[in-house]
């Protein structure tokens, strides 16, 4: 089963833990924090995606609201632009940008079982967002937010993001389908500190059969270091 839409979660989490404080009482005010937060402060990190096959590495690059994800072997760079009010995946190819779109939003990347399209983030953009109260993720207070999903996605219904109210990060996010049963769940495992930075340091993402409790897949998203 290949890692669907929600995928992209996986990368916004690479973003530092900055302690600025989330006053926000509405939920589009508290998304927007979690929109642009990844890119706040410069990082170039060393990664990789680790399942039951090969881990696939990677660079990734922090920097002015862009996100930047580096492949060896053959060389590929995609390009995640953070905007308010939307984002924009491209890939660099002989020092030319162009937007992915279309069929090719569809494509693997490499063997990692994620697409273009998980990249996207477009889930921070669901409209309808509603607060649905507090909540305690590893001893941190989050808020609790639910997006409907737009028409025309066809896997999911409701997105279910848990973000740190205190800086804003995204903890945890749980995809469901149309009639409410889980798909997908993602959650910080372990942070760790670069610079003098809280980072993180590994992430699970595992994937369910509608109905069931146990998860049929499970990956994980792993910051190696700083790259040198």
């Amino acid at each position: 089963m290949r890692f669907s839409f929600f995928n992209f979660f996986l990368l916004l989490l690479l973003m530092e833990i900055i302690p600025t404080i989330v006053h926000a009482q509405k939920a589009e005010e508290i998304l927007m924090a979690a929109r642009m937060s990844p890119t706040a402060r410069p990082a170039s990190l060393r990664a990789q995606i680790r399942g039951e096959e090969k881990p696939t590495l990677l660079r990734i690059g922090l920097k002015d609201h862009v996100i930047t994800y580096e492949f060896k072997e053959p060389e590929q760079i995609l390009l995640l632009k953070l905007e308010p009010g939307n984002t924009r995946l491209l890939e660099k190819k002989n020092g030319v940008s162009q937007t992915i779109s279309g069929s090719h939003l569809n494509d693997v990347i490499r063997d990692t079982g994620v697409t273009y399209q998980d990249l996207s983030l477009g889930f921070l953009y669901w409209p309808r967002p509603v607060l649905q109260g507090e909540d305690t993720i590893k001893t941190r207070p989050a808020w609790k937010i639910d997006l409907q999903a737009p028409p025309g996605e066809e896997a999911y219904g409701v997105a279910r993001v848990w973000i740190d109210k205190d800086s804003g990060a995204i903890l945890r996010i749980e995809g469901y389908d149309k009639k409410g049963l889980l798909l997908r769940r993602f959650e910080i495992v372990s942070a760790q500190k670069i610079d003098g930075l809280w980072m993180l340091k590994q992430m699970r993402i595992e994937s369910f059969e509608p109905g069931k409790s146990d998860p049929v897949s499970r990956r994980y998203l792993e910051v190696l270091g700083k790259d040198s």
